[in-house]
């Protein structure tokens, strides 16, 4: 049961950062357990810690955008997931802007698709937010996606996982 840990950062993962935006306040986070959960309509669902700073800016807004993140982008994957939006304004000195949802969309990122909140279902230590896509864009054609196998234990994940399926070293 140790290797239950090292299996999960073996699943093709994305790297993605998530954006809100209520009125003045706004906020990001990484991300990783994004996935689309229907054609029609359109829908993805993302997996959110709901201590995150950034999560009663998402249920307050009712809106989120999820910027796809490209290879060689891991200092920007670190910025949001390893800092906290309670702190400091994490898209300071970041070049984005506002979608059809207010929220926030990064210059820089591969894609980006903007969601309305559909749906909210409580999962473990998180809830599963689900979105109906409104808008989206690739910004950059020729780019490779970053996957989470990228990051390593940037997130220091491997530590959240109970003590029965981590990892012996």
């Amino acid at each position: 049961m140790h290797e239950i840990a090292g299996l999960f950062r073996r699943l093709p993962l994305g790297v993605y950062i998530v954006g809100a935006a209520d009125a003045e306040r706004r906020d990001a986070f990484t991300a990783a357990w994004v996935t689309q959960v229907s054609f029609d309509p359109p829908l993805l669902v993302v997996s959110v810690n709901p201590q995150n700073a950034s999560y009663s800016i998402l249920r307050a807004s009712g809106a989120f955008t999820i910027n796809v993140l490209k290879q060689g982008q891991l200092e920007l994957a670190r910025r949001f997931g390893t800092r906290s939006g309670r702190e400091e304004d994490k898209l300071a000195d970041v070049r984005w802007h506002r979608g059809r949802s207010g929220s926030p969309i990064l210059d820089e990122a591969l894609a980006y698709f903007d969601c309305e909140v559909t749906t909210t279902l409580a999962a473990g230590d998180h809830v599963l937010v689900i979105g109906r896509v409104i808008d989206g864009r690739i910004l950059d054609a020729d780019a490779v996606p970053m996957t989470y196998a990228d990051t390593g234990d940037m997130d220091g994940s491997t530590a959240l996982y109970p003590s029965r399926f981590r990892e012996s070293r």
